[in-house]
């Protein structure tokens, strides 16, 4: 164990060399940044980071890069959604990390982060939706009495997608409060749109690959964005919005009930940044009316180019990235962690501190990671499927095509693509 643990912690000497990388950026993901000094203190090297956007804007300018042939950079943000699509362009890791570094990663998170049966993703922590809440909204007697009078039945934090929506009409004050909000573009709202199918029953494809979201599932999936929409129970502008936009919106204490993932719970409740700090519940993504709960799951990650000029500096690189100590710095924080001894460690942690509210968000995404989680298909073309799918989602928001006008639409674009691919 000794000698394993020295081998974890040696990032080697890099002298004089700079290497560079692209990472997604965004409120969450900051924290893990400021530690890169250290590895640069500890190996010579100087890390140069030439972009640090969302990740869809990180995705299109990867692929200009591949298109134009300029993958002069080593080490990259990816994730489990968008890695089959990018071919043979990252080295597979198992060459270049050992086995007793990945042996402390959860194996199914490892299996997920494999495409063609190479391992192009060293992964950085994973997350799964859960909905948060304002608590004190819950325990006012005034609202429990008049949502008892207008809907049937006790005001507590929902179970099922159509108590959100329930609630969400019930809260909603617009233009300054809202019941609820979701994100509205690229692959942010087809994913959105995926776990909600599912949770109605419904799912993308068949088993030979054609597409079946066009459903009476996926209608009432897709109404459940267009009814919210249409009330004013969201804010007007969520067809534009990403993960930033809702996870701020909630923290600014205007949106009652906020889908989200793990990585926003430290921010939700730290009193700098979030006007709900100490209001906060949480409970895992309710059930469709299927029975089965939202649980649309994947992992953030780091891969290496085939074309980087130092692959061993770019493999310590991304073991530094992803090791106890800073899979540490982002769970306090509140992301979910790939390493199993991690998250074992941060809820002791949260437990001896009396940090209650943190226990209680490792110990509810931990249940959702183990009874609710599932990846949207790890095909190559999913981000292509994606592209023709989201703006007939927002077509529909925005009332200009019925929501099944639109899955007919997209299913009928989404065909060709599968076609074009071979899958049939």
């Amino acid at each position: 164990m000794a000698s394993t643990a020295l081998q974890a912690s040696d990032y080697g000497s890099f002298d004089g060399y700079t290497l560079r990388v692209k990472l997604i950026g965004g409120a969450q993901y900051e924290p893990l940044y400021a530690e890169i000094a250290q590895w640069e203190e500890m190996t010579g090297a100087t890390v140069e980071i030439l972009s640090r956007k969302n990740h869809f804007e990180l995705d299109r300018e990867i692929k200009q890069d591949i298109a134009a042939g300029t993958l002069d950079w080593c080490v990259g943000s990816n994730h489990t959604s968008f890695a089959p699509q990018y071919g043979n362009i990252y080295v597979d890791l198992r060459d270049h990390i050992s086995e007793d570094v990945l042996a402390g990663f959860v194996p199914l998170v490892l299996e997920h982060s494999t495409v063609g049966g190479r391992l192009v993703q060293l992964p950085r922590h994973s997350d799964v939706s859960n909905l948060f809440y304002q608590r004190s909204l819950f325990e006012n007697a005034d609202n429990q009495s008049a949502f008892m009078d207008e809907y049937g039945y006790e005001l507590a934090p929902p179970e099922t997608w159509q108590q959100v929506s329930d609630q969400a009409m019930f809260f909603a004050n617009p233009p300054d409060f809202f019941g609820t909000q979701f994100v509205g573009k690229d692959e942010a709202v087809t994913g959105r749109f995926y776990e909600m199918l599912v949770a109605e029953g419904g799912q993308l494809f068949s088993d030979d690959w054609e597409p079946t979201f066009n459903s009476e599932a996926g209608v009432r999936a897709l109404e459940w964005f267009v009814n919210l929409y249409e009330a004013g129970a969201v804010p007007v502008g969520v067809p534009n919005y990403l993960w930033d936009d809702t996870g701020l919106g909630f923290a600014s204490g205007t949106v009652a009930l906020n889908l989200d993932w793990g990585g926003w719970s430290a921010f939700f409740n730290d009193p700098e940044n979030s006007q709900v700090a100490g209001d906060v519940g949480l409970v895992r993504a309710p059930m469709g009316s299927s029975g089965l709960r939202t649980g649309w799951s994947g992992s953030h990650s780091f891969s290496i180019t085939e074309t980087c000029d130092n692959h061993e500096a770019a493999a310590s690189f991304v073991r530094f990235l992803t090791d106890h100590d800073r899979q540490m710095v982002e769970a306090r924080n509140g992301i979910l962690p790939t390493r199993t001894a991690v998250w074992d460690d941060v809820l002791a942690e949260f437990e001896a501190d009396g940090n209650d509210f943190m226990v209680e968000v490792f110990s509810t995404f931990r249940q959702s990671m183990s009874e609710d989680a599932f990846t949207p298909p790890l095909i190559p073309e999913w981000i292509e499927v994606s592209n023709v799918l989201w703006p007939e989602l927002q077509a529909a928001m925005v009332g200009d095509k019925t929501p099944q006008e639109a899955l007919d639409d997209a299913a009928e674009e989404a065909l060709i693509v599968m076609e074009d691919a071979g899958y049939r």
